[in-house]
C-alpha cells in the first residue's frame, strides 16, 4: 500500500500484479480523500480487451524458426491424418459401392458448419457478435497532438456505492496514538466511483510494463487490432468457398475417371502452380521466385513420378481424368495463394470460423447442382444407406473437418509452397503404411523416388527460413565467374616498346626543335 499526500489530498494506492502469457499486468485501485476526508474512489481497472489480448494465439508469440518447426510438425501430422483418411476412402468406394463425387464433396464440405457452433459456445466469437471490437493499436513512434482530447481523458459519470468497512478497521493498531480525538474522523457511507476510458486505461497499463513486456503486449495489441471481424471473415469465406469446392470436386472426379497413380502425379503439379502464382502475387518476402525453389519443386515431382511408376498400371486411355487432375491442382494452388495474399497472418482470422462459413455457403449455394447433375445423368442422385452414411461422416470429420483446418494453419506457419509439397508426401507415407501393416512389396523405384521427395520438402523449408538465399543461383554465378572471367588482361611487351619508342621520338623531336 502506498500513501501520498499532495495539497491536503490523501491518496491511497493498492497495487496488484497479474502475470498472463509472460506479460506483467498491473491492476491498480486508487482511494482518494478530500479535505473533509470524504472518500472518493477512482477505480483504474484493466479492460477486458487487454485481458483478451494476452490470451492471444500461441503462434503469435513464436519467432520465425519456432513457427517453421511448429508448421512442419502440423503439416506432417496432417499427412498422417490424410493417409488414414485415404484408406477409409478406398474402403468406401470399394466395399460400400458409393461412387458419388459431388455428393461426397458436398457432404464433407457442409460438415464445416460444425465450427459455427463456436458462435454459441466459444466466448470470443460470441462477444464479436454482441459488441464490436474495442482494440486499438497506437504507434509509439508517432506522436499525435490531437489524440489527448477531452473525450479521451474524461472519466465516466460518477456512481455511488455503499462502503463496507471491515470490523478490524475500528481496532487500533500498536503504532496508533491512544488519543481518541485523532481517531474521531467521520466518513461518508457512500463512495464515488469513476471509471477511466478503455483508451486511457490501456495507455496507463502499457506505460507501467517493462520494456520487453511492453514490446510483447504492443505486438499482441497490433495483431488484435488488425483481427478481422465476423462480417469480414464471412465475406472472405464467400470469396473462396467455390474455389475450394471446385478444387476438391475435380479431384474426386479425376479419381473416378483415371487411375489413381496418374491423378497423384498430376496433382503434385500444384506445387509448381503455387510457386508461379506466389511469385506473381506474393504475400510476403518468402514467396519470391528463386531458381533453388524451382529445382526443389522439380525434384519433388520427379520423386513422385518414380514412386507412382512403381505402382502404376499400363492402361491410360481416358484423358478426361488427367485434365481434371491438372484443373484441380491449379484451383488448389490459386485458392491457397490468394487466401494467403488476402490474409497474411493467422492471427488476423479465426481459421475454424472461416471454414465454418465456407461450409455454410456451400451448403446454401450448391444444392441446386444436384438437380442439374441428376437430369444430365452425370451423377444420379441416390440416398446413401446407413452403413455408407457412417463411413462418409467419419471420413468427413477426420479427413476434411479436422485436417483442412490444421493444414491451413500449417500453411500460415510456413508458406504456401511448403504446404503444397507436404501434400505429395502422403503418397510415400501411404505406401510405407502398406509395407508395414499389409506387407506389400514395391519395386526399387519406390525407395529411389521417396528420398528426393523428402529432400525437396526440407530443402524448401530451409529456403523459406532464409528468404533471400538462392544457393543454386549463387553456384551458377560462381561457376560463370570461374569459367568466363578467369582470363586476365596481359600487357604485350612489343606494344610497350613501340609506345616507348614513339614517345621518345616525339620527345627527341621536341628537343631538337
Amino acid at each position: 500500500m502506498i500513501i501520498l499526500s499532495t495539497e491536503n489530498i490523501l491518496v491511497t494506492k493498492l497495487s496488484e500484479a497479474v502475470v498472463m502469457e509472460g506479460v506483467c499486468l498491473a491492476c491498480e485501485i486508487w482511494f482518494t480523500y478530500d479535505r473533509e476526508f470524504q472518500p472518493c474512489v477512482l477505480l483504474v481497472r484493466v479492460s477486458e480487451s487487454i485481458l483478451s489480448l494476452c490470451k492471444g494465439s500461441v503462434s503469435g508469440m513464436l519467432n520465425k524458426s519456432q513457427r517453421l518447426l511448429l508448421g512442419l510438425f502440423v503439416l506432417l501430422l496432417v499427412d498422417v491424418i490424410w493417409v488414414s483418411s485415404s484408406e477409409l476412402t478406398k474402403y468406401i468406394y470399394r466395399n460400400t459401392n458409393f461412387e458419388k463425387p459431388f455428393f461426397s464433396t458436398y457432404v464433407k464440405t457442409s460438415m464445416f458448419t460444425l465450427y459455427l457452433l463456436g458462435l454459441c459456445f466459444w466466448p470470443p466469437w460470441r462477444d464479436q457478435c454482441n459488441k464490436p471490437a474495442t482494440y486499438m493499436y497506437i504507434d509509439p513512434n508517432v506522436e499525435d497532438e490531437n489524440f489527448y482530447t477531452e473525450a479521451n481523458t474524461s472519466l465516466s459519470d460518477p456512481t455511488f456505492v455503499p462502503i463496507k468497512v471491515p470490523e478490524t478497521a475500528d481496532k487500533s493498531s500498536g503504532t496508533e496514538s491512544d488519543d481518541s480525538s485523532v481517531r474521531s474522523v467521520r466518513f461518508s457511507k457512500l463512495a464515488e466511483v469513476r471509471h477511466m476510458s478503455d483508451t486511457d486505461a490501456t495507455e496507463a497499463l502499457l506505460a507501467r510494463l517493462s520494456y520487453q513486456a511492453s514490446l510483447r503486449a504492443g505486438e499482441v495489441a497490433r495483431r488484435a487490432a488488425s483481427k478481422f471481424p465476423i462480417q469480414t471473415v464471412a465475406k472472405i469465406a464467400l470469396m473462396f468457398c467455390l474455389l475450394w469446392f471446385v478444387a476438391n470436386y475435380t479431384y474426386q472426379i479425376a479419381l473416378k475417371e483415371t487411375e489413381a497413380g496418374i491423378v497423384t502425379v498430376l496433382s503434385s503439379t500444384s506445387s509448381l502452380f503455387t510457386l508461379v502464382l506466389a511469385a506473381l502475387f506474393p504475400s510476403n518476402l518468402g514467396d519470391r521466385f528463386t531458381l533453388s525453389k524451382l529445382v526443389a519443386v522439380c525434384i519433388s515431382i520427379l520423386g513422385l513420378v518414380l514412386v507412382s511408376l512403381s505402382d502404376l498400371g499400363v492402361e491410360v486411355t481416358v484423358p478426361t481424368g488427367a485434365i481434371l487432375a491438372l484443373v484441380s491442382a491449379f484451383f488448389y494452388a490459386a485458392y491457397l495463394v490468394f487466401l494467403r495474399r488476402k490474409v497474411d497472418h493467422e492471427d488476423k482470422m479465426d481459421i475454424p470460423l472461416f471454414f465454418g462459413f465456407v461450409g455454410l455457403f456451400n451448403l446454401l449455394l450448391l444444392w441446386p447442382v444436384f438437380f442439374l447433375l441428376h437430369y444430365c445423368e452425370w451423377e444420379v442422385f441416390e440416398w446413401p444407406t446407413h452403413h455408407q452414411w457412417a463411413f462418409l461422416l467419419l471420413n468427413g470429420l477426420v479427413g476434411t473437418v479436422l485436417s483442412e483446418v490444421l493444414w491451413l494453419w500449417g500453411c500460415f506457419l510456413t508458406s504456401s509452397l511448403i504446404a503444397t509439397i507436404a501434400i505429395s508426401l502422403t503418397i510415400p507415407m501411404s505406401m510405407f503404411a502398406d509395407v508395414v501393416f499389409k506387407h506389400v512389396q514395391y519395386s526399387p523405384l519406390f525407395y529411389l523416388g521417396t528420398l528426393p521427395m523428402f529432400v525437396a520438402f526440407f530443402a524448401v523449408t530451409l529456403l523459406a527460413h532464409y528468404e533471400n538465399w538462392d544457393p543454386v543461383m549463387e553456384a551458377l554465378r560462381g561457376a560463370y565467374i570461374c569459367v568466363f572471367r578467369r582470363a586476365r588482361p596481359v600487357r604485350i611487351e612489343e606494344g610497350d616498346e613501340e609506345q616507348t619508342e614513339s614517345l621518345i621520338g616525339i620527345n627527341s623531336g621536341d628537343h631538337e626543335a
